[in-house]
């Protein structure tokens, strides 16, 4: 990291300076949930800054089974984050064709599958040009979203059937990077509210077969870009020479 993460106002304590607002851009390892890097970095601040009570929230979850960008708001700066939720975000990734999984990622197991000797290379592009645009998408029923005040994966999880509310959303930018068999390799440009896992099973209907996703990277959220997001142990690395310095004062 080429300058420091904190930039801190001399005239004021570390514990207020802190507090006084910072941005964060951390770059989510895999498996991991978004609630559990703000869980985290809260515990590095008490342990390596002393800071017990302090804000801190992200600007736009990323599923447990996706890596890449979270934008980390601490402080004052978390009065921000719903301007930060509501930019565009830019995804990588890969679907696997010819079979679909109820979750439209890899967290469940398959249910169905399905032929793809008659999908040829020219209908794959033309079905991820028919995206571009403005549309209403169907969320995932293991999603976050609050059905009757309840978590819709916790009811899917019970197998109660739900019935989701469609989002309007916008699609900027659909590329087919590479084909390689029953894996294409996307890149995605989205409005906020975008779920890719349902893009990857709307995918595969439109092409009269099945898919779902086998991998989702978060590249970009609005001008954040994730060549200058950090990883949770460097964000440790940092906290523990702000920590030396302050001490050294």
């Amino acid at each position: 990291m080429k300058t420091p993460l904190f930039t801190i106002d001399p005239n004021l304590e570390i514990v207020d300076a802190i507090k006084a607002g910072h941005l964060v851009l951390i770059d989510k390892p895999l498996n991991w949930t978004s609630f559990q890097v703000v869980n985290k970095i809260r515990v590095l601040f008490k342990y390596k800054l002393g800071i017990k009570k302090l804000k801190v929230g992200h600007a736009g979850t990323l599923d447990p089974l996706a890596t890449g960008l979270l934008v980390i708001c601490i402080g004052r700066k978390t009065k921000e984050i719903e301007g930060f939720i509501g930019q565009n975000k830019v995804y990588t990734g890969t679907f696997t064709l010819g079979a679909t999984r109820p979750s439209f990622d890899m967290e469940t197991e398959i249910d169905k599958k399905y032929q793809t000797e008659d999908i040829t290379e020219e209908k794959i592009h033309e079905v991820a040009a028919a995206f571009l645009g403005e549309q209403l998408q169907t969320p995932p029923i293991f999603s976050a979203k609050k059905i009757d005040g309840k978590r819709a994966y916790l009811s899917a999880r019970e197998g109660k059937e739900i019935k989701m509310k469609q989002n309007l959303i916008t699609i900027y930018e659909f590329k087919i990077i590479k084909i390689d068999g029953n894996i294409i390799h996307f890149y995605i440009s989205s409005s906020k509210g975008t779920y890719i896992r349902s893009i990857a099973n709307d995918f595969g209907k439109k092409l009269n077969s099945g898919a779902y996703l086998s991998s989702l990277r978060r590249t970009q959220s609005g001008d954040f870009n994730i060549e200058n997001s950090i990883s949770v142990e460097e964000f440790e690395e940092e906290l523990v020479k702000l920590a030396d310095a302050s001490k050294s004062e």
